[in-house]
């Protein structure tokens, strides 16, 4: 049986007169690679914040491995919420060693962590002289010091160039493939897209959609379609009642299937009806797409 790594339960926050989490509720469980995909100000590193008990809530609760929160769950958990305070004259193994010291982990970790990260020929450079990729592994090196089980991360991929963000994907994806939990909050929706299993989506402090990133994207099945008489087939098809939305677009309509309907349904109803299709492809739609039209709603 899966285990429960984290319960959000009505998380609410306010700064001043503005509102950055309302009656938020998400659970989170053991192996899973969950986003907090929102814009900016939707909330995501607020929810980060109090989880790792940085700032209170206001009202609501969480809890960490089935558990009541308190201090003892810090040492399984490693987080890059802040950037982390490394020394520009020190080299990333002196930076590592201080860090290690102060979490009270083996110095014997850190070739680990500089080999996980691909920095450990560099291990006695200058932080100074890194490029923003390099810091940003420098700091998930700090992160995965002490083996922790479960990763938290808050816009891992932010500022950085293509093979930047390449590389980062590349450590999630490596921690995720030894079972580890690992929590992104990010506005990148292509990166959610790859790495995550789960996505929560917050608009203004609110949860407006969550599940699978696998069901999300197969959910809003989409289809274009294409005939000799496109206008016909556009008037039929909102009089069957087998679509959820359909839109006429260049060359064709595009129609998002209501279950249980499928693909050779449509097919064969336009065929019975008299019009027969010159194209039926399928379009489901990018996490991004949904995403903005949701926040759009």
């Amino acid at each position: 049986m899966t285990s429960e790594i984290l319960h959000i339960e009505n998380l609410s926050k306010h700064y001043g007169l503005v509102e950055a989490l309302n009656n938020l509720s998400l659970s989170i469980n053991q192996g899973q690679v969950f986003g907090i995909l929102g814009p900016n100000g939707s909330g995501k590193t607020t929810t980060l914040y109090i989880v790792m008990g940085i700032v209170n809530p206001d009202s609501g609760s969480y809890s960490w491995f089935e558990q009541s929160h308190s201090n003892s769950y810090h040492k399984n958990i490693g987080s890059l919420i802040e950037t982390p305070n490394f020394y520009p004259y020190l080299t990333a193994q002196q930076n590592l060693t201080i860090t290690a010291k102060i979490k009270g982990i083996d110095l014997s970790d850190i070739k680990r962590v500089l080999n996980i990260t691909g920095l450990y020929e560099r291990r006695n450079y200058r932080f100074d002289t890194f490029s923003l990729g390099m810091k940003q592994r420098l700091a998930l090196s700090s992160v995965l010091l002490g083996d922790p089980q479960v990763l938290v991360l808050d816009e891992p991929a932010n500022g950085l160039d293509p093979q930047g963000i390449a590389d980062i994907r590349e450590i999630i994806r490596t921690q995720a493939s030894l079972g580890k939990t690992i929590i992104i909050a990010s506005h990148i929706l292509d990166e959610i897209e790859k790495v995550c299993t789960h996505v929560a989506i917050l608009k203004k402090g609110k949860l407006i959609a969550s599940g699978k990133v696998n069901e999300l994207l197969s959910a809003n099945e989409q289809l274009f379609l294409s005939s000799d008489r496109n206008s016909d087939l556009f008037e039929f098809l909102v009089r069957a009642g087998v679509c959820n939305n359909i839109t006429m677009v260049e060359k064709g309509i595009l129609i998002e299937i209501q279950q249980p309907y499928g693909s050779a349904y449509i097919n064969k109803l336009a065929f019975e009806n008299g019009f027969m299709l010159n194209v039926i492809e399928p379009r489901n739609q990018s996490l991004e797409e949904q995403f903005l039209e949701l926040i759009k709603k």
